[in-house]
């Protein structure tokens, strides 16, 4: 599936870039279907290798949507192009974010979830990169609309951010205030943030500046786990407390051992 976006180039021209997702790979819920959760790959990476481990997990209502990102040159690698949800140089609290880049993304996501069953919970969740655009999903999904202004058409209850950081950040709490709907679903969106205290990838402190920004901003169902000795990887202690906070914030029924 593509995705175009539009952005102003030199003089008056308009340039278009289209984006092309990879395969998408789908687990099964093992009992009755009570929830759906998108799960977002790292820079680099491809939703197979994520649908192995979380088929595994002892949540048998859920239904994992694992996609690909689209390949695409990322400046921080020189260029280099791989899979990548959006484009990026090096993390500073002072770079630009690839708002096209990530608008498309979360559309995808978007539309990835705009079909299931209207009485299924939905979610996103992600790692790294995966981790930073399931963040701005929920941005979207509370402010309304994209980055762009286009309306977000999907109800969240659900956002899982493991080893990430929030995009958009230093803009997000003047655009929530500046709405008392923005504010309420804010404020009843649960987010758990996950982050090793020795990542050498995304340092810890983006974690913990994105959870400050998130909590400043009014998202008040805000849960933040720092583990010792963690590098820029998962452990199964992480993924059982995903497991047990999935079970409980979506309400779902009794887990399999």
């Amino acid at each position: 599936m593509s995705y175009s976006s539009h952005s102003m180039g030199s003089g008056s021209r308009t340039a278009r870039r289209t984006f092309e997702f990879g395969r998408t790979h789908v687990v099964r819920p093992k009992g009755k279907h009570q929830a759906t959760i998108v799960w977002l790959h790292g820079l680099g990476d491809n939703g197979s290798s994520w649908s192995q481990l979380l088929e595994n997990l002892p949540l048998p209502n859920i239904k994992w949507i694992c996609p690909t990102a689209p390949t695409r040159p990322v400046a921080v690698l020189g260029g280099f192009p791989c899979t990548a949800w959006f484009d990026m140089g090096e993390l500073s609290e002072d770079g630009p974010d690839d708002l096209d880049g990530l608008d498309a993304s979360a559309a995808h996501i978007a539309n990835l979830l705009s079909t299931e069953p209207a009485d299924v919970k939905l979610g996103v969740g992600g790692f790294s990169m995966g981790a930073a655009t399931a963040l701005y999903s929920a941005t979207c999904y509370s402010l309304g609309k994209y980055g762009n202004g286009n309306l977000y058409p999907v109800n969240l209850r659900a956002v899982v951010g493991l080893s990430g950081w929030l995009p958009g950040s230093r803009s997000l709490r003047n655009k929530i205030e500046g709405s008392h709907e923005a504010a309420r679903r804010a404020a009843s969106l649960p987010i758990m943030l996950c982050h090793g205290i020795s990542d050498e990838v995304v340092a810890y402190n983006y974690g913990e500046r994105s959870a400050h920004s998130l909590s400043s901003a009014g998202f008040r169902c805000l849960t933040f786990k720092a583990y010792d000795g963690l590098g820029h990887y998962t452990v199964p202690k992480e993924m059982d407390e995903v497991c047990t906070w999935l079970t409980g914030r979506l309400g779902l029924e009794g887990c399999r051992s």
